[in-house]
């Protein structure tokens, strides 16, 4: 493979073919020049995308070695999941990343709001999280917090959907939490981040708010409605106050059905807190 172009000490792309690549590995471009012929055994990565351009872009813009520790965590997450994750995930990541350790180097933190759903929801791309902020401490000296890693979660988690989309995954993940948060200020209750009633609502309403978007339907007998209806009054009102709560704000209708699972998870957490 012939270099067409040096990216960076690291990075180069090729002609293989008739098709253009980006050629990647430690030192790669080292001594080399257009026209010379890639050293294989140096290859630790070659990308064939369809965001080629942009891939160039980043590596033309970015320190090389926020590239080469992205690319290290991307392999460990992929590992540690046992799946590929979309092509995209060397562009968004690493650009995300790039900019984090700018941001701490800086003294400037974002606050993660939805961390405490992000926990719950995707356990383990929350590991891999926590992985990465301690390699980068290890690897730059840079400490980056819990939030950081609840950001990486997102990315991590988008990127193993076919045609991962982070807006619509923190859009979920957002709702979710205002769920939370109208159950809470109706009940007057505080939920704790290791309760298991509090996990199993999470996580029932990840897979609620799924089915409707996909149009699906999770059913309940209508007997059984009526008497969770009558039996937890006060959870199905707040249930109500909930599926008010998706109207107003995102245009979205709870099956009444949906609102008997949700009222019983309600419920739980009401007991729990009484308790």
């Amino acid at each position: 493979m012939k270099i067409t172009r040096i990216l960076n000490n690291n990075a180069v792309i090729v002609k293989d073919g008739i098709q253009e690549k980006i050629a990647v590995g430690a030192g790669i471009a080292f001594g080399k020049k257009r026209n010379d012929i890639v050293n294989a055994k140096k290859i630790e990565k070659l990308f064939v995308m369809k965001e080629n351009e942009k891939l160039q872009q980043l590596l033309s813009r970015i320190p090389e070695e926020h590239f080469i520790i992205s690319e290290k965590i991307i392999s460990y997450a992929e590992e540690y999941l046992g799946t590929k994750l979309n092509e995209h995930i060397h562009i968004a990541l690493t650009d995300h990343l790039s900019y984090a350790m700018e941001r701490e180097t800086e003294g400037i933190q974002l606050k993660n709001k939805l961390l405490h759903e992000i926990k719950i929801l995707y356990k383990k791309e929350f590991e891999i999280g926590l992985w990465a902020i301690n390699f980068i401490e290890k690897t730059f000296q840079i400490r980056m917090p819990e939030d950081e890693a609840g950001y990486i979660a997102l990315h991590i988690h988008t990127m193993k959907l076919q045609g991962g989309d982070m807006r619509q995954t923190i859009i979920q993940t957002t709702i979710i939490r205002d769920i939370v948060e109208t159950i809470m200020n109706f009940l007057h209750i505080q939920v704790k981040e290791d309760d298991i009633s509090y996990h199993r609502l999470i996580t029932h309403l990840r897979f609620a708010l799924t089915r409707m978007n996909q149009d699906e339907t999770h059913t309940m007998d209508d007997e059984m409605l009526e008497m969770i209806n009558k039996k937890f009054p006060l959870s199905y009102q707040c249930a109500l106050a909930v599926a008010n709560d998706l109207s107003a704000n995102y245009d979205m209708t709870l099956p009444e059905h949906e609102l008997g699972y949700i009222t019983l998870h309600i419920e739980r957490l009401r007991k729990q807190w009484i308790e």
